[in-house]
């Protein structure tokens, strides 16, 4: 996953894209960057590695000048962590467009090669991102008209169905064309989310869209709807807002993860609160489990934060069983299943969370977390929980057995680094080192989010079922992910010498 975000302003934007930015700075902790254009026609750009408070300072913003521009904050998935490798990309021709994407392509080997033999490309880097933008570029020169300088909305359109068509999988992109304005789409199933809205100012209005609600609330925006999938919006320089649904079958398989974990509670995706979905997910797990373990004897429930707060107040009011907060987290280190490489996830845990030791001592507890990924979070909390003084300590997972890699945009490459691949539920446990564990049934999270916005039936499950909604993920294609993006891979290619100059230090003029 990753953050997007873009407005087209009536007045400088830096500032609001940054503060952006930061609200979105769950999304992607490894890289940031701005793009703005000023009244000159001049593209500036900075980004880097980091955390969007420590890619951008006074001297940048300075030079960020323009009433328009987008932002981007990276969580890599493809590609390498390497500073050239963040967002947003640039390419001249035609016109001038920049891009910041939010996903992954599952056929991002076949457009590289025949983006090079039959487009007359070259890519720079091994981001499928920058595949994508020079599909994009690709595609509005080639519906073009007689006169190669001008480019109107329909010739965008028509752009952004060839791109629907050639590029595969889950993907959610805002770009920046020069003399037009903002151009936002997402893919045919609308596995990421993408939401815009506007702003009215003394000088007129103005329109945001980004990948969370949050971010148009903190700035001040009012949502107008959603991007929907295979859908085309352009947001003017001057004008309104169009758009043109590209895809005749194009049909809602958003990403269930992001109710689970990756959005902010306070968002809505698709017209789905994910605070409210995280409210029944809480309610039907809890409901399972009085189903399963009427005669339980659990003293107190206790969320691993942030993310499983909400789900477990609402199980410790069905249970009647008595909610605490048992851990303090530090809010400076980052997420720790998408950290790179075991040892460091391993090291993390214990920096990022510290018991407290009256709400353990001498109870039976009940630990509640979002999911269960890898397992190393969830195995060092129970060991904690019984230094801290727990007579037994039981597990619950608002989410159902994460077994499978998710390829749309989450960094869950390599099956045999779940916990629960080809793990039974009792195996789980006793890995995990609990008394009793609990998973959520899928079919339960599915109505969970479905009950937010009945007219979305259909989701994105393949991190639990296996089923991949793009329809081209096989076998094959998971084995050849895995090879190059699990952790071993990860760490061998961050050894590596980098094909490219690191940029990140130069002048952040385009």
């Amino acid at each position: 996953m990753c953050g997007v975000l873009g407005i087209v302003g009536k007045s400088p934007v830096a500032q609001s894209l940054y503060d952006g930015l930061t609200v979105l700075q769950h999304r992607g902790q490894d890289a940031a960057g701005i793009l703005t254009c000023d009244d000159n026609g001049f593209v500036n750009m900075r980004k880097d590695n980091g955390l969007v408070k420590d890619v951008f300072f006074k001297r940048h913003m300075q030079r960020l000048n323009g009433n328009i521009g987008i932002g981007h904050c990276r969580y890599p998935t493809a590609g390498s962590s390497s500073p050239a490798e963040a967002q947003p990309f640039y390419v001249n021709s035609p016109f001038g467009i920049a891009l910041g994407h939010n996903g992954n392509l599952t056929n991002a080997d076949e457009l590289r090669a025949r983006i090079f033999k039959d487009d007359l490309r070259h890519i720079n880097t091994s981001s499928d991102s920058e595949i994508l933008l020079n599909v994009l570029a690709h595609e509005i020169y080639r519906n073009l008209g007689e006169d190669k300088s001008q480019l109107n909305n329909k010739q965008i359109f028509n752009a952004v169905e060839g791109v629907f068509k050639r590029c595969m999988g889950g993907y959610a992109v805002v770009a920046f064309i020069m003399g037009i304005g903002l151009v936002a789409f997402r893919d045919k199933f609308g596995i990421r989310p993408l939401i815009y809205g506007y702003r009215d100012t003394d000088q007129g209005r103005e329109y945001m869209v980004a990948s969370e609600s949050v971010a148009l609330d903190s700035q001040g925006f009012t949502v107008l709807a959603d991007v929907k999938p295979g859908e085309c919006i352009v947001l003017p320089i001057e004008g309104d807002i169009e758009k043109h649904q590209c895809l005749d079958d194009a049909s809602y398989a958003p990403c269930i993860f992001e109710q689970v974990y990756l959005a902010r509670p306070d968002s809505m995706i698709d017209g789905i609160s994910v605070y409210r979905t995280r409210m029944r997910m809480g309610e039907r797990l809890a409901k399972k489990i009085a189903r399963e373990w009427p005669d339980h004897d659990i003293d107190v429930i206790i969320p691993i934060p942030d993310t499983s707060r909400t789900a477990a107040l609402e199980m410790s009011q069905v249970l009647g069983v008595s909610y605490r907060e048992g851990f303090i987290k530090n809010r400076y280190i980052g997420r720790t299943f998408i950290m790179p490489g075991q040892e460091e996830r391993k090291k993390s845990v214990r920096q990022k969370l510290n018991a407290i030791g009256i709400e353990f001592e001498g109870k039976n507890v009940m630990l509640v977390d979002d999911s269960i990924v890898r397992g190393t979070t969830s195995k060092q909390i129970v060991q904690m929980a019984r230094d801290t003084g727990a007579k037994k300590v039981y597990f619950a997972s608002a989410a159902p057995p994460v077994r499978y890699p998710n390829v749309y945009g989450i960094d869950m490459p390599a099956a045999h680094e779940l916990m629960a691949n080809n793990r039974t539920i009792e195996q789980i446990e006793k890995k995990i080192g609990a008394d009793r564990l609990f998973y959520q049934d899928l079919n339960d999270l599915i109505e969970a989010a479905s009950e937010g916005n009945p007219q979305i039936t259909k989701f994105d499950t393949s991190c639990f079922s296996n089923e991949y909604v793009t329809g081209d993920v096989d076998s094959a294609y998971l084995a050849a992910l895995e090879s190059v993006r699990n952790d071993d891979a990860k760490q061998a290619v961050e050894l590596k010498p980098s094909k490219l100059r690191d940029m990140s230090q130069m002048d952040e003029s385009a």
